[in-house]
This record gives structure tokens, C-alpha cells and sequence, in this order.
């Protein structure tokens, strides 16, 4: 009796996280379902929008890849999210160690104006910046992102970190400074193998920040083949009253399916990183 009530516990519980996991996933079903649907098929009133009534087409993709510059917003989204996070890193970690280790008490009150940085509203910034970037003449290129968006990642990432160098206790790199080690061979022997939930943490969060920010975007980069995926897709796939529904999400799912498989790879890192860093911060 006591073997059947288990079972039935058992069932439920994995029945219950099915019916989520599908709550949750069937946006994404949706999105990738509509994708390959036809315009009839899609303005169809009062029919089941997960399932095909008419046969499946491609022109969607191809009005995506041939008919607009989807193709060259993911290479500049690419090559501003690689440059921003290399930024970041170079400059969050050594900042991070610095207030957790090197700076005494008012290290960690230090830290805490850091993370308040973060939370300035970006509606409140872009002015003095578009001002600053119009100076530097980088206005209307991707290196105008480039030089603003650390702004947003390394007060954020610097703090994440600290938590994580906090949890590092200080016994090992002055162990391994006994052994003969500088403090710089030390950190990068010793700490930061230790650290990499956190440092993953800050390169996914970087990198998926630079997909999505959307009003630095559009203020500082007008050209066409400048844009970033955030403002390039709706400015050519939403003309007037007419939204390419179908183009919008294959724009939406194409960036999301390799955000989705580095988050599955890496969710324990993530869920580490993260909680690591808020709790010990």
C-alpha cells in the first residue's frame, strides 16, 4: 500500500512538472510553429494556431534572409556582444578582486555604489551619452555600443563577482603565495578556476544584454547596415500597420535557439553564478 501511494506521488509530481514544462515551452512552440505557416493559415479566426491547416511554406526565411539585412544584424549583434563581454571581463574581474580582497572594510560599501550604478535607468543616460559619443565621433556606428554598453555589464558583473571572491577563502592564495606564487599567479591559478561559475555567469549575461538592449540601440545608430537584431528586425519587419508576423518570430527563434542550448549546457554555472554571487555580495 505504503509502495503504491509512493508511485502515485511519484506520477503526479512528474505529471505536474510535464504540464509546466509545456506551459512554459509552448511559446516557444508557438513561435516555431508560426514560422512556417501560411498567411491564410495564420489569419484563420477561431482554428488550433499550434497545428497546420494548410501545407507549411518557406518564404517567410526567405523574406527574412534575401529581402532584408537580418544577416548583417547578426554579424554586428556578433561582433559588439564578443567585443562588449572581452571589455567587461577584462575590467570586472580585476575590479571585483580588488574591492573583495585589497580594499578593507569600505570595499564592500564600495562595491554596493558599484551595483547602484547599474540600476540608473538607461532613459536617464542616453542623452549625456549620445552627447559624449557625438563628441568622440562614434555616432552612428557599432562603436558607439561598443563604448556604452560596458556602461550597463561592468557595474553589474563587477559586483556578481565580488560575492564570488568573497567565497574564496583567503588561506589558499596565501597558501599558494607561501609555495612561491606572486598574488597575480595566485589569482590566476588559484581563484579564478574557482570563480567560473561566475565568470560564465557574466559572459551569457553580457552577451544576451547586447542581443536585447533596445534604446542605446536606436538612439546612437540610425544606418541600415549598422543596426543591431533588437532594433534592425522591427524596423524592417513592422511597415505602417503591417507586421510580418511569421519573419519576426523566425528572427526571434533564430537568435533564441543558440541562447537556449549555451543556458542548457551551462544552467547549474548559471544557477551558481548567479545565486553565488547575490548571496555572498
Amino acid at each position: 500500500m505504503a509502495s503504491l501511494k509512493r508511485r502515485a506521488k511519484r506520477i503526479a509530481f512528474y505529471g505536474a512538472v510535464a504540464a509546466f514544462c509545456f506551459f512554459a515551452a509552448s511559446p516557444f512552440l508557438f513561435m516555431l510553429t508560426t514560422m512556417f505557416r501560411q498567411d491564410r493559415d495564420l489569419y484563420r479566426v477561431g482554428k488550433d494556431s499550434l497545428f497546420f491547416k494548410l501545407p507549411p511554406t518557406l518564404d517567410h526565411l526567405r523574406l527574412l534572409f534575401f529581402d532584408t539585412n537580418y544577416t548583417t544584424y547578426l554579424q554586428n549583434s556578433f561582433f559588439i556582444g564578443v567585443l562588449v563581454v572581452v571589455i567587461t571581463l577584462i575590467i570586472a574581474i580585476p575590479a571585483a578582486y580588488s574591492l573583495a580582497r585589497l580594499t578593507g572594510r569600505w570595499g564592500e560599501q564600495a562595491g554596493i555604489l558599484v551595483f547602484l550604478v547599474y540600476l540608473v535607468p538607461p532613459t536617464l543616460l542616453f542623452i549625456p551619452l549620445f552627447q559624449v559619443v557625438v563628441k568622440l565621433g562614434l555616432n552612428n556606428t557599432l562603436w558607439s555600443l561598443v563604448l556604452v554598453y560596458p556602461t550597463i555589464t561592468i557595474p553589474f558583473c563587477t559586483w556578481l563577482l565580488m560575492g564570488f571572491f568573497k567565497s574564496i577563502p583567503r588561506d589558499l592564495e596565501e597558501q599558494a603565495m607561501v609555495d612561491g606564487y606572486s598574488r597575480i599567479t595566485a589569482f590566476l591559478r588559484v581563484v579564478m578556476p574557482l570563480s567560473l561559475s561566475g565568470v560564465i555567469a557574466v559572459v551569457v549575461f553580457t552577451f544576451a544584454l547586447t542581443l536585447h538592449e533596445f534604446i542605446y540601440a536606436l538612439t546612437f545608430v540610425s544606418a541600415s547596415d549598422q543596426r543591431t537584431i533588437s532594433v534592425g528586425v522591427p524596423t524592417e519587419l513592422i511597415r505602417g500597420d503591417v507586421f510580418f508576423w511569421q519573419s519576426l518570430l523566425a528572427a526571434a527563434v533564430i537568435v533564441a535557439i543558440p541562447v537556449a542550448i549555451v543556458y542548457s549546457f551551462f544552467l547549474d554555472r548559471l544557477v551558481a553564478g548567479f545565486t553565488g554571487g547575490a548571496v555572498k555580495g
